[in-house]
């Protein structure tokens, strides 16, 4: 038996894109690049071009009635992958725009075969190909010319790429039939951002990531953004017993928490403006920092480097806590994962904080706030990949009389949950605090009073509600327990509470 032809595939050099193709391009194969006018079609030839070609492998790129090189270059070299050293040297440019003009797709075929004999292309790029497809009188003649094209560039063993402009509802075109890969570009003005997304509708003899995937163009030319399932370790971490815990950096918060947060876990922080969540995020990786592990942080409300908690600049300063700070307005799911990732990998980092999802869900661009809750499935998901123990904190509308842990309904997502509210007592609004949930281990069912001052948080007595204080109607008295006589204060007693 004849053993399995291996196709080599080969880096594109277009960060993300090698993930969502499915470990990178094939060679020798006959690819096209689709989209509408300006979603950055030429722009991904040009910087995929640029990562291949080298003087042994030159690559050609062959203008159809499009821009004139002259003009196509001078807005291409602003991008850092262009090298003008390279131009004429493993680079040629050739423009067939005379032989098209023809409307002879034999002389067009016949001026592609000599440029291909003069130059030994290992690339070759035609850019617009739609050009050369208008040429053509009748979609027979288009598919006899793309079959003898698609030969003619298998027996030079080139690696073709044919940029076109063509509409999503157009792919019943011959072209697309002859094509090894079809890579697909969308793009979408939503308020005032502007959301462009990849698709690899086709890609023979590879397995590729279905769906569209966001991507952005920059300085540095296309990164494209693969799904979160992509980025996390190909394994998963190894599992930990509850009984190895992460101090949150509150002794009163741990001691609910059955002796601070089980490693690998993630904690949702719920509760209403100014309760404290992101102080107790603050001690949250400071105390990490304490014990030599390191942490990131993904702001979405105030630049935590510029924040009220001292200590977490300083921290973020020295580099021992990684920060996600990003304003852009097309942020979505799997960006801020892949950011999180990133820099939980470049710290080697053990704690992450994501403050607020109220907030971060007002960042992302209106196409991705439609399947909010289906995403940060995806984010706690992949962070527990990790192996990270998370901590997140989600604004909540204090109501007195209605008890609710996540405005999005995703409390189920996360392994823990404490939630902060506001209660009236004697015409003074005091904090309280309660741990929801820890699962599979033992916590704290108290309902605890807590204040703020310059050194953080301190969690105090549990309060016995007699007179249905906690319901919302009025009372005049409020039972108090001391601190020293609380049960919470030590180890948990056999009635503490427990969630599964």
């Amino acid at each position: 038996m004849n053993p399995k032809v291996k196709i080599n595939r080969m880096a594109t050099g277009v960060p993300g894109l090698d993930d969502v193709l499915g470990g990178g391009l094939p060679e020798f194969s006959f690819n096209l690049i689709a989209g509408l006018p300006g979603c950055g079609k030429t722009t991904l030839a040009h910087q995929m071009m640029f990562a291949l070609a080298t003087p042994e492998r030159p690559a050609l790129y062959l203008t159809v009635l499009g821009e004139p090189p002259l003009k196509m270059l001078r807005y291409q070299q602003q991008f850092e992958f262009f090298d003008l050293e390279r131009v004429n040297d493993c680079i040629h440019f050739v423009n067939l725009g005379d032989e098209a003009l023809g409307g002879n797709l034999d002389k067009v075929l016949e001026s592609i075969e000599a440029q291909v004999h003069a130059h030994a292309p290992a690339f070759v790029f035609v850019d617009s190909f739609r050009s050369v497809a208008m040429t053509g009188t009748t979609d027979s003649s288009l598919q006899h010319f793309m079959q003898k094209l698609g030969v003619l560039m298998t027996s030079w063993e080139a690696t073709t790429f044919l940029i076109g402009e063509y509409a999503a509802d157009t792919v019943t075109n011959p072209v697309f039939t002859v094509a090894d890969g079809l890579i697909w570009l969308h793009q979408s003005v939503q308020r005032n951002s502007m959301v462009r997304k990849i698709e690899i509708m086709k890609m023979r003899g590879q397995p590729t990531l279905a769906g569209m995937h966001t991507f952005r163009i920059g300085a540095a030319g296309i990164e494209v953004i693969p799904p979160a399932s992509a980025l996390v370790s190909a394994s998963p971490a190894p599992s930990r017993p509850p009984t190895e815990r992460a101090s949150l950096g509150n002794a009163g918060l741990d001691a609910m928490l059955g002796g601070g947060l089980p490693r690998g876990y993630s904690l949702l922080v719920a509760g209403p403006s100014g309760s404290g969540k992101s102080i107790l995020a603050g001690s949250f990786l400071q105390e990490g920092a304490r014990n030599g592990e390191a942490g990131v942080i993904a702001v979405f409300e105030q630049r935590a480097n510029r924040s009220h908690n001292a200590v977490l600049a300083q921290l973020i300063a020295s580099g021992r806590v990684g920060l996600v700070d990003s304003r852009a307005a097309d942020l979505s799911i799997d960006d801020i994962v892949q950011r999180l990732i990133k820099e939980v990998r470049r710290l080697h980092a053990t704690r992450v904080v994501i403050d607020s999802l109220s907030a971060f869900e007002l960042s992302l661009a209106p196409t991705f706030r439609e399947d909010f809750r289906e995403s940060l499935l995806r984010l706690v998901s992949a962070l527990a990949q990790e192996g990270l123990t998370v901590l997140l904190t989600s604004e909540l509308e204090d109501r007195y009389t209605d008890l609710r842990f996540s405005p999005f309904g995703t409390a189920f997502l996360t392994d823990a949950i404490v939630v902060q509210r506001y209660i009236e007592v004697d015409s003074r609004l005091r904090r309280v605090l309660a741990v929801v949930k820890v699962r599979n281990s033992w916590h704290s069912d108290e309902l605890r009073a807590y204040s703020i001052d310059a050194d953080g948080i301190h969690v105090g007595e549990m309060l016995a509600d007699q007179e249905g204080l906690l319901g919302g109607r009025p009372t005049r008295k409020v039972e108090v327990m001391d601190a020293a006589a609380s049960p919470a204060s030590g180890p948990l007693p056999a009635g503490a509470g427990r969630s599964s």
